[in-house]
């Protein structure tokens, strides 16, 4: 190889916008750093920070059940457009918004001279921006759950404050600040109350300033002939009011020894251990790699590039996920008015930003889903009642991170109808069990619900005595013939087996009744075009040209549809990716469809579907993404799903298989892929050239696993402890 390639990444500039800021966050925290030194601003977000709504007769399941049993005979009677009136009559309801919380500023005048130079250390979390004698170094805690700021220059002046004013903010927020000289500097506090409601948040920032004067000066302090300025910030939400001063305490009681290279250490010790497991080499040229982000965007061909947003995307990933998983926009934005809410958008996004958590080695990313899950499953239980009038357990499509009702939906978009999420949501943890060779009790207890749900609602036959899944709903699509809810969704299909199957095997007392359930099931259906159906019913029409591939389920993220076992089927999926249209450009659409082309070992409908997201200007200076090419609506989906596409394409495993280089792009001659997990529990360092590979595979447990590769198939044996070095040819 050509050497390290650089953990992080710069910019010779501040950021003009807050899509271009660097990023930190600690999974409950975020920081948007600008690194300007004359306005240094940081804003402020926290998970938790979800605008609620003072009416919420609407944010409670439908009480549809009653009308259920009407409108299944209706679908299965051929009434293809019967589900259009199956709803209660309210108006479309998103979850409650995501919001930043405040931005720190810093202001002061004059020029510090010197170059300018910002980066973000992907390592530390750390961003850093450097003009001439000034100094700006920022990260968020993973271990003191704080955000720390430390600016240095010699007669540091300056004035400090908490500043709600940022885009989109409504009106009516009940804004109070506070700010109190301290022995060492000054606490200043932000409190905003939601309008309509005892709910509120408070920021409080500990300013401690080495040398100069301190005054105060409303709304915050003024800072004078100061050597160093440390500032250490937390938001809080609540109701009532929030007792300031011992808010300001705990943040004195994290001062220890020489404070900020101390919080620093404390945080640097978490995130780096993680940061660091996996690693992607692909021997691009030096020169690209020294390049600014910027810069280096504009190569969409360069390898350095690829790089650079797999190391981002795995740093960006962590540090949003902690007490949630990422949301649409990850951990940050720098507007109230967050696109579709700033949602966890539960019908694709979510799991494909977390795609790639396993493999990738960050458990700390599925135990964010898995905190998300276990919150929201009596939620779940509540839609299972209300809808389908059943026991069990139904996931929503969209949450806000409290809330785990289904409540948004319309006629359009009947995503109270769709059943496959809970399977589509538990999915990354039964991958993590199967990495760590572990049985998590409360993964086993929340598919147990799902099962009991499919044993309640699977209730209807077709002429063969197959099960029906009526209704059924393919997100977001519908019918070229039909209306949005169906019969038999393909992704409804795998994801019942799915879910029924791996209950069983969570808990062997019900797996003959589940395993038997499973078994009544339809097959998939090839439709005349001889590509995998969307809909298995008979007479429902593909409607080809969409964003979402929600059909091909059993392909990725499920191994029920694979070249090796289903070749049939296999090629019929296959047939159905080479149809379907990218409709509006979405990232996670393009992404999606590289995830299956690599499970389906097509190494240049991976490379076509990475150019259409390198070449289409989807990414920030930050190397956060966007939804839409052109920077169009920021949006995490294509930063956090990238890294999991590379891995897939590279090294691809299940419980009982490891499949090397399915479906290497010919852009990408040489590389090395370190620290990649297997769902057999094995670590494997995968390094390539044009002709030759070498795969060291380190297991933790023993087993026999099949070994599929360029140079053929055959059997691997491997012992815990005892290291497997392989020589493959690439082609």
């Amino acid at each position: 190889m050509s050497g390290t390639p650089v953990h992080g990444t710069w910019e010779p500039r501040p950021a003009d916008r807050w899509e271009d800021a660097f990023l930190s966050g600690n999974g409950s925290h975020g920081a948007l750093v600008f690194g300007d030194p004359n306005d240094d601003r940081v804003i402020v977000t926290q998970h938790a920070l979800v605008r609620p709504s003072a009416d919420d007769r609407h944010r409670r399941p439908p009480q549809l059940a009653a009308a259920l049993p009407a409108l299944q005979d209706r679908l299965l009677a051929g009434d293809l457009t019967a589900a259009e009136t199956f709803t209660d009559g309210r108006p479309l309801q998103w979850v409650r918004p995501f919001h930043p919380a405040f931005q720190t500023r810093l202001r002061r005048t004059g020029d510090p001279g010197g170059p300018y130079r910002r980066t973000v250390d992907f390592t530390t979390g750390e961003v850093t921006a450097v003009h001439g004698e000034w100094t700006s170094r920022v990260f968020v805690s993973r271990a003191d759950d704080v955000i720390v700021q430390y600016v240095t220059a010699p007669g540091l002046t300056l004035g400090l404050c908490l500043d709600p004013r940022l885009p989109g903010a409504p009106h009516g927020l009940g804004v109070g600040d506070g700010a109190v000289l301290t022995p060492d500097g000054a606490l200043l506090s932000l409190r905003v109350r939601y309008p309509g409601t005892d709910l509120a948040y408070t920021g409080v920032t500990l300013a401690v300033v080495e040398g100069g004067t301190t005054r105060l000066a409303p709304p915050g302090a003024r800072i004078a002939g100061a050597t160093a300025l440390l500032l250490l910030t937390r938001v809080r939400r609540h109701t009532g009011e929030l007792d300031v001063v011992a808010e300001g305490r705990a943040l004195r009681d994290l001062l220890t020894g020489t404070p900020y290279d101390t919080l620093l250490a404390r945080h640097t010790a978490l995130h780096r251990t993680a940061y660091t497991r996996v690693t992607l080499d692909l021997a691009a040229d030096p020169a690209e790699r020294a390049l600014p982000g910027s810069g280096l965007l504009a190569r969409p061909q360069s390898p350095a590039l690829l790089e650079r947003l797999f190391a981002a995307g795995r740093y960006h990933l962590l540090s949003s996920s902690g007490t949630l998983p990422p949301r649409l926009t990850g951990l940050w934005t720098g507007d109230w008015n967050t696109a579709w809410s700033g949602a966890f958008t539960h019908d694709a996004n979510l799991n494909l930003q977390t795609a790639c958590a396993a493999s990738a080695a960050l458990p700390e990313v599925t135990e964010a889903v898995a905190a998300l899950v276990h919150r929201q499953l009596p939620d779940w239980r509540d839609n299972a009642r209300a809808v389908f009038g059943t026991r069990g357990a139904v996931a929503p499509a969209h949450s806000d991170g409290e809330s785990g009702h289904s409540y948004h939906f319309s006629r359009e978009y009947p995503l109270h109808l769709w059943t496959a999420g809970a399977d589509w949501l538990l999915k990354p943890l039964v991958d993590h069990d199967e990495t760590h060779g572990t049985r998590d009790p409360r993964t086993a207890a929340a598919l147990a619900e799902v099962a009991l749900f499919y044993e309640d609602f699977l209730t209807h036959t077709d002429t063969d005595g197959n099960l029906v899944v009526v209704p059924s709903y393919s997100p977001e699509n519908r019918p070229a013939n039909a209306s949005w809810g169906a019969l038999n969704a393909a992704m409804d299909l795998s994801a019942a087996r799915h879910a029924l199957r791996t209950a069983a095997a969570y808990h062997p007392e019900h797996a003959d009744r589940w395993h038997a359930l499973a078994d009544r099931l339809p097959p998939h259906r090839v439709n005349e075009d001889g590509a995998l159906a969307e809909w298995a019913w008979p007479g429902l029409e593909d409607s080809y040209d969409h964003r979402h591939l929600s059909h091909l389920y059993g392909v990725w993220p499920l191994d029920e549809i694979t070249p090796y076992d289903t070749p049939d089927l296999a090629k019929a999926a296959h047939r159905a990716l080479e149809l379907r249209g990218a409709e509006n450009d979405s990232a996670h659409g393009h992404l999606h469809h590289a995830l299956l082309a690599a499970r389906l070992r097509d190494a240049g409908r991976v490379a076509h579907a990475l150019g259409q997201v390198l070449a289409g200007d989807f990414f920030h200076a930050s190397l956060m993404s966007a939804h839409y090419p052109r920077r169009d609506v920021y949006n995490a989906d294509a930063a956090h799903t990238l890294p999991a596409v590379l891995i897939e394409m590279l090294v691809h495993s299940t419980p009982g298989r490891l499949v090397l280089l399915p479906a290497l792009p010919e852009h990408l001659p040489a590389g090395e892929l370190r620290g990649v997990r297997t769902r057999f529990g094995a670590e494997v360092d995968l390094a390539w050239s044009r002709a030759r590979a070498t795969a060291v595979i380190r297991p933790f447990r023993t087993t026999r696993v099949e070994l599929r590769t360029p140079s053929g198939t055959e059997p691997l044996d491997l012992a815990a402890g005892e290291d497997r070095v392989l020589d493959l040819t690439t082609r």
